[in-house]
């Protein structure tokens, strides 16, 4: 309250109490997988076709990136993160720019021939650049530490070290070197050399590795280009390193996840069939933990229904209500080979999403909407075989005669039939995200009636405009949702543990996903007609 100290008129500025509750976007992608070029395992926003070209590239043959992402903004997608997984150091020119637009990609490398080195053998990956590209690896000891405990792994390129691993005698090699090396190192392979239960310290104390030769893995019948050496555990990524789309946990504007190189990698033989259901369970999983975001399932190529029912049920028995699965493929137009190839759906689809949230509402299901770019599909889905589909959760797109390209389907991939719609999730992840951004003002105010009867109030306001535009169920407010703070909801033993609990209940509303219309044959003047 100010103080006033001569007489005259004051005009003040005072709050109403009433702070709204915007809705918050629902349409921004994430996509993660292989380019010719561009920063790797950094998230990097694009809003259009024109900004993913000048950071990543054009189209390039053995990759799905660029199309999810060219499919993604011609569907009618407006912001997406993408990114880059697999690259190397070999992805910039000498002056340490990114190499040109379309320049081929690096090719794998195989290992020289491997070196025994106490309990390991032990195998270059790539050149260096001393001693005729040789690379060497030294056994050190760590300080205070005895040799029988813990020693290091050290690997130089001439007197540069290039890479150490802190090797621990009492975990065992096939947890530490085989998993932590091989997947972190960019240099060496390690294998055991012989079984043991414990490592024990090699007695080599170096050794040199022959530099190995280059020779590209087998590209994808009818392309020319290789994947990028890569496994498994670089589309999963860390979330603690920023890497693979554990490095999108930083980011909450993010609504929706897919992985289309991962089948990719496991065309051209880099991955299989175990490995792609622990990037997409991965997936699925960094989903959930997020709460915000949901993933957009590719299933593995060539499946007919009969498979892709039983992938869906006995192989990949994914049980989710943060994830969908889209079947089968779908045929573009590929600029890159002027013909048309076929390609996982998962970045159309999320177009798809972003087109029904701007025309519709996220809380309209993303069904019987035409599938742009588009020119067929890898295989005709009948009725009788969507049939068997639809209810284990696999969403079908289907070609119609005089109607195109169409999504026919909008489940998730959840046991529960609470959850078994798809924008019944989706719509929950926009209601919880935007009451969660909208009510930061009530920390720290004071927890008494007055606090409670304003919480009331301002999400009251939000779900009156939502049930207004059609999201809810029920023919009067009242009928559609309840917000309960009160002295019931936060007792005096929440109230001292500073806690403010409201209840929120609303009624959301269903696909009309099966239409029935019932005819019969009735007697000329027996019926009745509404004036």
């Amino acid at each position: 309250m100010p103080t006033y100290l001569s007489p005259g008129v004051y005009v003040e500025e005072v709050s109403s109490g009433s702070r709204p509750i915007e809705g918050i976007g629902t349409s921004v992608a994430a996509f993660v997988g292989l380019a010719s070029t561009g920063p790797v395992n950094e998230p990097t926003l694009v809003t259009n076709w024109s900004q993913y070209v000048a950071a990543f590239g054009e189209f390039t043959d053995g990759y799905y990136l660029a199309h999810a992402v060219y499919g993604f903004f011609n569907n009618g997608g407006t912001a997406a993160y993408v990114v880059r997984v697999g690259g190397t150091s070999a992805d910039t020119d000498e002056a340490g720019q990114p190499q040109a637009v379309g320049a081929a990609a690096p090719k794998e490398l195989t290992a020289g021939e491997p070196v025994a080195l106490g309990t390991f053998k032990v195998a270059a990956i790539a050149t260096g650049s001393a001693n005729n590209g040789a690379l060497t690896v030294e056994v050190q000891d760590v300080e205070g530490e005895s040799a029988a405990d813990r020693f290091k792994l050290v690997v130089k390129d001439g007197e540069k070290v290039v890479e150490s691993f802190d090797v621990s005698s009492k975990k065992t090699a096939r947890n530490y070197v085989v998993t932590q090396v091989k997947q972190r190192s960019k240099t060496i392979t390690v294998e055991e050399a012989a079984t043991a239960a414990q490592l024990t310290k090699p007695v080599a104390q170096s050794v040199t590795l022959v530099p190995p030769v280059a020779a590209p893995v087998p590209a994808t019948p009818g392309t020319g280009t290789a994947v990028e050496r890569l496994n498994s555990g670089q589309f999963i990524g860390d979330s603690a390193d920023r890497t693979g789309f554990g490095g999108l946990e930083a980011l909450d504007e993010v609504n929706m996840v897919a992985v289309p190189d991962l089948m990719a990698a496991y065309q051209q033989g880099l991955i299989d069939l175990e490995q792609v259901k622990a990037v997409q369970l991965g997936l699925i999983s960094h989903c959930e933990l997020m709460g915000d975001r949901m993933a957009i399932i590719d299933p593995p190529p060539s499946l007919n229904a009969r498979d892709i029912r039983k992938w869906r049920q006995e192989v990949a028995g994914y049980d989710s209500r943060y994830a969908a699965l889209y079947y089968p493929w779908i045929k573009v137009f590929d600029p890159a080979s002027g013909q048309s190839r076929v390609i996982p759906p998962s970045g159309h689809m999320a177009g798809v999403w972003a087109r029904n949230d701007s025309e519709r509402g996220v809380h309209k299901a993303p069904a019987n909407e035409i599938v742009r770019g588009a020119v067929d599909l890898e295989l005709q889905i009948t009725r009788g075989e969507q049939d068997l589909l639809n209810p284990v959760g696999v969403n079908c797109i289907r070609a119609f005669p005089g109607r195109g390209v169409r999504v026919w389907g909008a489940r998730t991939l959840a046991s529960d039939p609470a959850w078994r719609y798809l924008n019944v999730r989706r719509y929950f992840n926009y209601l919880e995200e935007s009451i969660l951004v909208g009510t930061q003002w009530v920390v720290f105010e004071p927890n008494d009636q007055a606090l409670w009867a304003r919480i009331r109030r301002n999400i009251s306001a939000f779900l009156v405009n939502e049930w207004r535009s059609g999201a809810l169920f029920g023919a009067r407010p009242e009928d559609a949702f309840y917000v309960k703070c009160d002295a019931e909801t936060n007792p005096v033993e929440s109230v001292d543990l500073g806690r403010v609990v409201c209840e929120i209940g609303i009624a959301p509303v269903k696909p009309a996903e099966f239409v029935v219309f019932r005819l019969a044959q009735f007697s000329g003047g027996g019926g009745e007609l509404e004036e």
